[in-house]
């Protein structure tokens, strides 16, 4: 008679650069089930929708989470902006529409390298993190912070971008596709990298529609399902592909982004050659009265944000459903079956962020 054990994995844990916790139900090496449990980082941050001005919450958005802190604002802002009919100007959604990118690059590089220091491959780590610190330089030089931006409001954009600084941008993006092509390569062709990942943590393309799996989890299982398609920002006027893969594994779902990451660098020459002159934000008068939805493709998935107002400065709800979120029942399902000792790479690879889930 085979005997069940029990391990709990996580919230801290050497590989998992989040606190998510995980009961494992192993018989020997082999995973039966994983019963996620989260709720551990619990912020309160919708709550504070009730207690601060509705412009000022977007900083309280942004904070959501460090590394799509953009993107969170900007969604937060497109439902307020929804609800208040406010018509943003063009240059301010392509300069939104540059910031959602250079996030995604930095997004991306940070989690090839926090993948490669997963497997035990630290050159590869310290290689991915070198090409992101160029993303956060240019993201500094033109917000003034390299992790939160506080350069979003509704109606518009704080902060505007010279003609000289955009071309730096792309000029800089150019320098770096050697180095990010050497980068690729490895994850691509190193034997290492596809023994680890390749066949491990398989989610079926029925599976990852019917689980409601998001962003490269789900394009990496081959349905080719992307939100920026639906013309938010200036991503209409923007020529792309929607990336995908068809082996469902943790391989594909780095190929996934790597592809990506390369597809940004694409994705942000056209705003540079299209971008419109003309003011970065318009003046936004009255109280949100009414609700709406926004939907985001943030680096990890498709993010939705409702928000609620009832004719006051303050904000009646505010919600938030984060791409991990979504992701936790497909990562459940590729979990079982697998050994313990691909369950760090299984969780990573879909990436996950526990402080934007949990808020």
């Amino acid at each position: 008679m085979s005997q069940h054990t029990v391990i709990p994995f996580g919230p801290q844990h050497p590989v998992l650069p989040e606190p998510l916790h995980f009961d494992l139900v192993l018989e020997d090496e082999t995973i039966l089930d994983a019963i996620p449990q989260i709720g551990y980082i619990h912020r309160g941050l919708e709550l504070l929708v009730e207690k601060r001005d509705y412009q000022d919450y977007v900083f309280v958005a942004e904070r959501i989470c460090g590394i799509c802190s953009f993107m969170h604002g900007m969604g937060y802002c497109m439902a307020v902006e929804e609800v208040m009919h406010a018509q943003v100007p063009d240059r301010a959604l392509f300069l939104r529409t540059l910031w959602c990118e250079l996030s995604r690059i930095h997004s991306h590089l940070l989690w090839l390298g926090l993948a490669a220091d997963a497997f035990g491959f630290e050159n590869l780590f310290q290689a991915s993190w070198r090409e992101r610190e160029l993303i956060l330089d240019m993201i500094e030089e033109t917000t003034g912070g390299r992790v939160i931006f506080g350069s979003c409001l509704v109606g518009g954009v704080k902060r505007d971008v010279d003609a000289d600084t955009l071309g730096r941008i792309v000029k800089m993006l150019e320098s770096m596709k050697h180095d990010l092509g050497k980068l690729a390569d490895v994850f691509i062709e190193d034997i290492t990298v596809r023994h680890r990942l390749a066949g491990v943590g398989v989610l079926t393309e029925k599976d990852a529609y019917e689980l409601g799996a998001v962003g490269p989890m789900l394009r990496a299982s081959g349905v080719s399902y992307d939100v920026r398609k639906r013309n938010y920002a200036a991503y209409g006027g923007i020529d792309f592909d929607v990336v995908t893969e068809t082996g469902g594994d943790c391989y594909a779902r780095a190929l996934v982004r790597i592809r990506e990451i390369h597809q940004s660098v694409e994705i942000i020459k056209q705003v540079v050659a299209r971008i419109p002159g003309g003011d970065i934000a318009v003046k936004v008068t009255g109280m949100p009265q009414g609700e709406a939805f926004a939907r985001v493709e943030q680096p990890r998935g498709e993010a939705l944000y409702f928000v609620r107002g009832n004719g006051t400065k303050f904000l009646e709800r505010f919600r938030v459903r984060t791409p991990t979120f979504a992701n936790i029942p497909a990562m459940i399902s590729v979990l079982k079956g697998q050994t313990l000792s691909d369950v760090p790479n299984i969780i990573l690879t879909i990436d996950p962020c526990i402080s934007c889930t949990e808020r």
